[in-house]
This record gives C-alpha cells, sequence and structure tokens, in this order.
C-alpha cells in the first residue's frame, strides 16, 4: 500500500518517518516546509487540485493527516488560517480519499472538550471546545466524517518530542536558564510522547486494523498537571530551577485551555491490542533521546 503522510515535518510526521521500516508499505512523506536532512515532497493539502493529483499519480491506499494549525494562542486573532489548515483542509483530504477510494487516518485534540468534568473523556462525550483551536480542530472531525471515507480519527493531548517546539524542550530551556519559575497547576491532562502515537498508528496498519473504523483516544498513561510535568522535567534535566505552582488566572493567555482533559484510553487498547506506557517513563526515553541527540551534534 503507498500511504501519504501530511504534516511530515512535524512532530508526529518526524516520528513516523523514523519508525516506517517496521512496516512493509510505502511512505510518502509531504509538508509545505523543508528541513535539512528530509526527504520531503512539497504538497500544499489547502488545494484540492494538488491533493487529487497525488493521490491519483501516487496510487494512495491511506491518507495520514498530522498537519494542523497548532498555535493555540494565536489562533484567537489568526482565524482564518486556523479555520483552513484544521477544518477545510481536512475536508479536502478526505473528499480526495472518498473519490479515489483510500482510507484515512487523522489526528485531532483533546481541545474539542470543555474540559469541565473531573472524569476521562470519552470518545462518545458532547464535545464543546472553548477557544478557536478546538473549534476548528472540531469542524475538521466534522468535515471527515461528512466526506464519506472510511477513517480512523484519533484525539491526543500535549503532544511532546525532540523535535519542533513543545512543552519538554522549552522547560529544558526554561530551568536551565531561570532561577525560579511559575507553572500553573489548575490544567490537568497526559503528556503523549510523539513516538508511542507513531508506535500506534503504524501497528494499526502493519496489524491489518484499518478497517476499525471511528474515533479513538490516545495519550500516555496517567494524569498530572502542568506543574507535575515541568518538576519532572527539570529533575531529568538535572536542573535546580524553584518551579512554583500558580493558578491559571495568575497567567493570562488569549485561549482559554481545558481545566481537565485526560482522555480515556479503554476503546483504543480494547479494540487494537496495544499497551499505552506511562507518560514518565516515555518522558524519560524522550529525554535520553534529546541528550544522544546534543551528544551527536557535539562531534
Amino acid at each position: 500500500m503507498n500511504i501519504l503522510v501530511t504534516g511530515a515535518n512535524g512532530q508526529l510526521g518526524i516520528s513516523l518517518r523514523n519508525a516506517a521500516d517496521t512496516v512493509k508499505d510505502r511512505f510518502i512523506f509531504t509538508d509545505v516546509t523543508r528541513l535539512p536532512g528530509m526527504d520531503t515532497v512539497y504538497l500544499d493539502i489547502t488545494d484540492i487540485d494538488a491533493i487529487r493529483l497525488i493521490c491519483r499519480s501516487e496510487r494512495i491506499g491511506l491518507i495520514i493527516n498530522c498537519a494542523a494549525y497548532t498555535a493555540v494562542d494565536k489562533a484567537e486573532e489568526d482565524v482564518a488560517m486556523a479555520d483552513l489548515l484544521n477544518h477545510r483542509a481536512v475536508g479536502y483530504l478526505a473528499a480526495v480519499a472518498a473519490e479515489t477510494g483510500a482510507e484515512m487516518i487523522h489526528i485531532s485534540t483533546d481541545y474539542v472538550f470543555q474540559g469541565d468534568r473531573p472524569l476521562p473523556c470519552r470518545e462518545d462525550w458532547p464535545v464543546n471546545p472553548i477557544g478557536v483551536y478546538g473549534a476548528t480542530k472540531l469542524k475538521g472531525e466534522q468535515a471527515l466524517r461528512e466526506a464519506g471515507c472510511p477513517y480512523i480519527l484519533i484525539r491526543t493531548a500535549w503532544l511532546y518530542s525532540p523535535y519542533g517546539k513543545n512543552f519538554v524542550k522549552t522547560m529544558c530551556r526554561l530551568t536551565a536558564e531561570r532561577p525560579s519559575l511559575n507553572v500553573v497547576f489548575d490544567q490537568v491532562g497526559t503528556p503523549t510522547y510523539a513516538r508511542d502515537l507513531s508506535a500506534l498508528i503504524l501497528h494499526i496498519i502493519a496489524t491489518g486494523q484499518l478497517g476499525k473504523t471511528g474515533v479513538y483516544h490516545y495519550s500516555d498513561e496517567g494524569v498530572c498537571s502542568w506543574y507535575d510535568f515541568a518538576c519532572a522535567i527539570r529533575d531529568l534535566a538535572g536542573n535546580t530551577c524553584d518551579i512554583r505552582p500558580c493558578h491559571s488566572d495568575e497567567y493570562p493567555t488569549k485561549a482559554r485551555r481545558p481545566a481537565f482533559s485526560v482522555l480515556d484510553k479503554s476503546l483504543v487498547k480494547k479494540t487494537f491490542g496495544v499497551e499505552v506506557p506511562h507518560w514518565y517513563e516515555s518522558l524519560r526515553n524522550c529525554m535520553a533521546e534529546m541528550d544522544l541527540q546534543k551528544e551527536k551534534n557535539s562531534l
């Protein structure tokens, strides 16, 4: 099978690229940006004709959409672009998949939930996003459903990796540079190592389970606040920064965040027969990988 990956130079896209040789299928990694050392095909997913061309010429059987507008605060002002990437482009990809008989794996977010219930969010819960980012991602989910192609929709949360910009890399830097730092403790969820999510996707493909269509939740196991997460990053990095818990209203942002957005993974584990690692162990693995990259870069 020929597999098209969009957003291939993002955190999840790179993680998929690094592990793609674990399955026998052919991958075509696409993006609108180019990174040094990355063999990436240019594709603008806001151009439906460009999507049609590559899907037909390359006989694509599966589209994995990793592309998204993820700047949560910026989205509050850049509504049109957030909607174009998170909503309309998803509809274009899904429409072409339906036309060509391809299947689709699409990545969405915990931000489709309001986050006002202290229970893990299930797939069948009512959705009620509280910001532009979540609202545009929800519209993307709806566009996917309406297109009529077979799909697996995976909602995830707090994604991080050794690549790009993310909370782990920011905290490693700030806890090394500053003597003290305030981090919110009243927003609770579960971090997700991009390598773990890519492993789930490749497992579904390799074991022939693409036919199990529907909505699934995936993050790593366990529960923590951003404060807990920051403290763990600091400790594993060997830094001594004094991290102090603060309320969200002490650290105002343009976009509101869900207060409690832990995802219930029962369905994905039961359906696909996967084990989900605990967030702390995955964080340890990620930071070990980051250390190895630093060593290589210093040689």
